[in-house]
């Protein structure tokens, strides 16, 4: 079983951020999600995952393809490509594929098979300051 989104239907102008969409064991969804609150799998996707929020794949979660999210925490397999802020693999996580990231956190006994990039941060520049002339 599968349960999607559970927000209140009148109220759609407000943001999703505490919504989350959660694919249960025993789904299997092929395709394209784009997201704008939260995911937790804990059961099979393969596809393209786009999301401005944060991704969870439990223990039993499988997702093979591209992922774009800010923040992924890995129990399960992920197959694939991962772009994202933070990535963490918890110790019963397992990552196969290419990470780009600016922070990656692998707990002891979490396996991660393939490429890292850790993107570089984005220096903001100070604001011009006008001077007072005399």
């Amino acid at each position: 079983m599968a349960i999607f989104n559970s927000s209140n239907v009148s109220n759609k102008t407000s943001t999703n951020d505490s919504n989350t969409a959660i694919i249960t064991s025993g789904t299997k969804i092929k395709g394209e999600l784009t997201l704008s609150c939260k995911l937790y799998v804990d059961g099979a996707i393969e596809g393209v995952i786009q999301s401005s929020q944060n991704i969870t794949v439990g223990q039993n979660g499988h997702i093979k393809g591209d992922i774009s999210v800010n923040k992924i925490t890995v129990q399960g397999l992920v197959e694939g490509t991962i772009n994202a802020e933070i990535v963490e693999i918890k110790s019963s996580g397992h990552i196969k594929g290419e990470i780009h990231s600016y922070e990656l956190i692998i707990e002891s006994k979490g396996i991660f098979e393939g490429n890292s990039i850790i993107k570089e941060q984005q220096k903001t520049l100070p604001k011009n300051k006008k001077h007072a002339e005399h």
